[in-house]
This record gives C-alpha cells, structure tokens and sequence, in this order.
C-alpha cells in the first residue's frame, strides 16, 4: 500500500481527520464534535480515538504519521500550543507528544492557518508559485507565509500572524489586547459589528429582515454576504468596508514579502466580488506599482480541506 498520513483539524467545534496520500488525494475521512467544554484531556483522547479508527486497517508500516493544524498561537518546535481561547485547558499544552504517546505515530502540530497556507501552496490555488500570501477571513483573520517554497515560521514559530497587524492607532480593541489589528477591523464579527452599528444609527436594510427574530445580536457576516447578494446597498457597503481594510493589509504584504500570489479563503471569502473588488482596488490605489507585476490576487480553491491537506503535507516533508 501506498504511504499515508493522518491529518487532523483540531477547531473550537468540530474534530475532523483525514487518511491522505502524498499527492493530496484523502482516502477516507471522519468529523464529530470537538466537545471542548469537558477539557482538553477529554478532546485529546478523542482525537487519539479518531486517529486510531482511521488507520485501523492500514498496514502500520504504510502510516508515516499524524499531522495537526490546531488554532494558536503554539510552537510547532515543540508541539506545544501556547494559548487557546476557545479550547478550554489547552494553555501551555504539550499537544504533539500527548497525542504521539497516545497513538505511537510520530506526529506534527502545526497553527491550523500555516497549515492551510501549505495545502494551498502544494495543491490548491499556489501551486506552481515559490512565494505566496495566504490569508484565511472567518471568524477571526489568519495566514501563512510561503517563501522559497518553505513555510515561514519566525524565530519562535509564530510568523504568520497576518490578522494581528496594527491598521488603525486609534482604533477599536482587539481581542488579542492589541488596538487596531486587521482582524477586530475586517472579519466576521467586525461586518456584523458595523451592521449593528448602522441599523441602530436609522440606515435602511433589509439585513434584519433576514435575521432570526429580528435580533441585532444575531447579525452573521453570513447574513450581510447574503444580504448583499440579493442587492442591500448598505450590506455592499459593509463587506467594501471590510475589503479595504484587508486591502491595506495585503500591500503591508505585499511589501514585506513580494509574494507571487495572494491567496485568500475563509467563510468570508465566500462574498465573492463583493469582497475581492475592494480588495483589489485599495491594493492597486496604494501599492508601490513594482510589488504588483505579475501578482494576483485569487480565492482559495481547497476550502476546508486545505488544513487538512497542508498538515498531511508536513508530515510527507518531514519523511522524505
């Protein structure tokens, strides 16, 4: 048999693994509920069952390994995630020797937007490009790094922290701490935010004509993506915010890492047009004209598989 490897995409939510091949194809895959209110021993064991159950008929010679994109920020050095808010007990957690313990495969942990960067870059919209810039715009903002072909993890493995870049000195409070970032400016809850914001200021919408009960507090940028698609002028107007922001961002990117591409995915990124074509606009405003030859600007092609893909690739690279 062919060799494979286990990827596992640790979320606040949901658990999913996948049994891969070296050339990105998943053989079988499974998800539950991560259930990450019982603690982190609880979700450990788990993920060591699902792990378990997905090379249990795979000759043992065959499996090189477990990888696992987990939210961070942690320490792919060392496999210990360093924080995470929402995965109760998982502080200063020694995430890949508990798991490598657990199952006997040698295991990788990585922050689970690196991973995404890596799988976009081996076999989804980067492939065939040396350097790229992968931003992941959901619930929070993420992304990787990818130069010479070689994922960027910094001097404490923590590079890649794209969301966390100070946009606005004086602006609202991250949930980081920091004032400002990319991520409190333009993910999810910011468009939800500023939806709020406009409706209760008297601007027409029929975003709460959308929402369960009326309630302002369930506000989705689902719901404003939606919205806009069916023609709400403020709804457009909220996700154009949101796509200059992340514009400004990736010229900050643009020229710290003149990258090939720039990949961006993430529930947000859903919005289409709506949220690209102010993307690429602020960043052709504002860029210094040389970084922009021959750059583009594209959605990712791999949705939630490309953590899951690009933490099976770390593995492949580890065991040539």
């Amino acid at each position: 048999m062919e060799r494979v490897a286990v990827a596992v995409d640790l979320g606040g939510t949901h658990l999913r693994t996948a049994v891969c091949t070296a050339q990105g194809r998943i053989l079988s895959r499974t998800k539950t509920e991560t259930e990450a209110h019982l603690g982190a021993e609880h979700v450990v064991a788990r993920m060591a069952d699902l792990i378990r159950n997905a090379v249990r008929d795979i000759p043992r010679e065959s499996v090189l390994g477990v990888g696992i994109g987990a939210p961070g920020p942690l320490n792919p050095h060392t496999g210990i995630i360093i924080n995470c808010p929402n995965l109760p007990g998982f502080e200063d957690y020694p995430l890949r020797d508990r798991i490598a313990g657990m199952v006997g495969l040698p295991t990788i942990v990585e922050n689970d937007a690196n991973a995404a960067a890596v799988g976009e870059h081996r076999f989804g919209a980067g492939k065939g490009f040396c350097h790229i810039v992968y931003l992941t715009i959901s619930t929070g903002i993420g992304g990787g790094i990818i130069a010479d072909n070689r994922l960027l993890w910094g001097n404490t493995g923590l590079a890649g922290e794209v969301g966390h870049m100070t946009l606005e000195a004086n602006g609202p409070r991250c949930n980081c701490g920091n004032i400002g970032c990319l991520e409190v400016l333009a993910a999810g809850p910011a468009i939800a935010r500023n939806a709020r914001e406009a409706i209760g200021s008297g601007r027409a919408t029929t975003i709460l004509d959308m929402t369960p009960n009326r309630d302002p507090e369930r506000i989705s940028a689902r719901i404003v993506t939606d919205a806009a698609k069916a023609g709400d002028a403020l709804a457009a107007e909220l996700l154009a915010h949101a796509g200059f922001y992340i514009g400004v961002g990736v010229v900050n990117l643009l020229h710290l890492f003149n990258p090939g591409r720039v990949i961006i995915g993430g529930g947000v990124s859903f919005a289409g047009d709506l949220l690209f074509e102010p993307i690429r606009r602020t960043v052709a405003e504002r860029a210094t004209p040389i970084f922009l030859k021959g750059v583009d600007i594209v959605p990712a092609a791999l949705g939630d598989d490309a953590g899951l893909l690009g933490a099976a690739s770390l593995v492949f690279t580890a065991n040539p």
